[in-house]
């Protein structure tokens, strides 16, 4: 499997929080609350960037860095309490990349992981993108919420990734009709069950849609973000 972002914390409260946020993002996540965890995962599972705290109980975030980066230079971001000039330095020279001081909040969290995965993994744009609460491989027609596939039933996989690439832009019944199902005869209703279906997939909240939108009289607007 692979994820964005492997978060290594002994603080188990926080370490699901940031992990179950993250996921609603599009970050796809997997967790470990020490070194032992984070080597099965890493031996399991390709991850893009990991957040690592310093303090892991009786262990070292610093010496498990160092281990780290006789695996993989993929790149790491402390998270600590510390606020010591001489640890920001360390946590630098020993392997990591960014170092982020707690109490921070997720969103500022969020922000510096989209960084991370733009900057270092730029080709990963050119074929996914974030559609609501998902990720969508747009080169591979298929849909991801938090690094696991979402299984499409033909009509809504051509109905879905149809909207994907004329987002932004009203798309009306008559066109779908044409376009997905490739007939005039297509009722209504059989258009919203797959409207439908696709929002419980990735709307944040299927009930009040933020990407899938009905531009009323006319059809469906699909706009690519957060749903949010």
């Amino acid at each position: 499997m692979i994820y964005d972002c492997l978060i290594i914390d002994d603080e188990k409260s926080l370490l699901e929080a940031t992990s179950e946020y993250l996921n609603l993002f599009g970050i796809s996540t997997v967790t470990a609350e020490s070194d032992e965890g984070c080597f099965e995962v890493l031996s399991r599972d390709k991850v893009k960037l990991i957040l690592l705290d310093i303090n892991l109980g009786d262990e070292s975030g610093f010496e498990l860095c160092k281990k780290i980066r006789q695996m993989t230079d993929v790149p790491i971001i402390f998270i600590s309490a510390r606020s010591s000039t001489d640890d920001m330095i360390l946590a630098l020279h020993i392997g990591g990349d960014d170092y982020i001081q707690k109490p921070y909040s997720l969103s500022y969290l969020l922000a510096k992981i989209q960084v991370f995965l733009k900057r270092y993994y730029p080709e990963d744009k050119l074929d996914g993108v974030s559609v609501g609460r998902c990720e969508a491989d747009l080169k591979k027609e298929e849909l991801y919420n938090a690094g696991e596939r979402i299984k499409l039933k033909g009509m809504e996989k051509k109905l879905l990734f149809y909207l994907l690439k004329n987002q932004g832009r009203t798309i009306s019944k008559e066109e779908l009709f044409q376009n997905v199902w490739q007939d005039s005869i297509t009722g209504d209703n059989t258009l919203n069950v797959h409207i439908r279906r696709l929002r419980e997939k990735i709307e944040i909240d299927p009930n009040e849609p933020q990407v899938l939108r009905t531009v009323w009289g006319i059809g469906y607007m699909l706009t690519l973000g957060e749903g949010q």
